[in-house]
Formats: C-alpha cells, sequence, structure tokens
C-alpha cells in the first residue's frame, strides 16, 4: 500500500481502487472507456505523446524509479505547459527535500512507497511559505 502526499499532509488514496492504465495501452487501439482515464506514464517518453488525450485523462502517475532520476519533474512541468490541467502524481521514492520542487513543477501528490514514507515522517513534507533565510531568523 502506498502513501499519498499532498499540500495538506497526507491524503486517502482515492484512485486505490480504479483502473491505472499503462501508457501503451493508448496507442495499441484498444477501445477505452467513457469513464474517467488515468494513465502510468514512464519518464523516459515524450509527454506530447499523450497529447491526444489530454482532455480525457483526469489523472497521470509520472513513475519515478528513483529520488535521484529528476525527468519527472521535466515531463510535470511539461504536461503543464501542454495545457493538462487534470491530477499529476509523482508516483516513486520522492523523498521529503523535493516536495517543494514537486508541487512547483505541476505536481499535485506524491505517491510514495510506504518503506520510504516510514523513514520520512508527515512533519517532513510540510512546506514552509517562502521567504528569506534573514526574514525566517527574525521570526
Amino acid at each position: 500500500m502506498a502513501v499519498i502526499i499532498t499540500e495538506d499532509g497526507i491524503a486517502a488514496d482515492d484512485w486505490a481502487d480504479k483502473t491505472v492504465y499503462p501508457f501503451d495501452v493508448f496507442w495499441s487501439g484498444q477501445e477505452l472507456p467513457e469513464e474517467a482515464l488515468a494513465v502510468e506514464f514512464p519518464n523516459d517518453r515524450k509527454p506530447e505523446d499523450l497529447v491526444p488525450w489530454l482532455d480525457r485523462i483526469e489523472m497521470i502517475r509520472v513513475e519515478f524509479p528513483s529520488f535521484a532520476d529528476g525527468r519527472g519533474f521535466s515531463l510535470a512541468r511539461r504536461l503543464r505547459t501542454l495545457g493538462y490541467k487534470g491530477r499529476l502524481r509523482a508516483a516513486g521514492p520522492v523523498v521529503s527535500d523535493q516536495h517543494r520542487a514537486a508541487v512547483r513543477v505541476g505536481f499535485d501528490e506524491i505517491e510514495l512507497p510506504e518503506s520510504v514514507a516510514a523513514r520520512q515522517p508527515a512533519e517532513h513534507w510540510v512546506i514552509r511559505k517562502q521567504g528569506s533565510y534573514q526574514q525566517r531568523l527574525a521570526s
């Protein structure tokens, strides 16, 4: 079971019981259902590949194979630039230090493996208000 992190903290996974389609299904010619779609998008594909379906996809789950692989951040920014308005989920061993960057590029949430979440308590995921070093010292 995964742990979902949002800007508000830990949240329930409201997609746990829904189908998340592998990206290749979109190109296979398989008939896609009319209900909300979610896609598992590998971080080594071009975001432009999803353009024909962007208006039908409710959630894009971008894989992060390791915390050191930052391609997902670029992919998220590009999807938002292409006009994607749905939910973007980073999935994998992202670390709490990357949370602010994930939100900045357009991710709505992070799906962590339980093993990673166990090493990073909820308070590590709180995004502090941005301010200068001097302002933080004064408060």
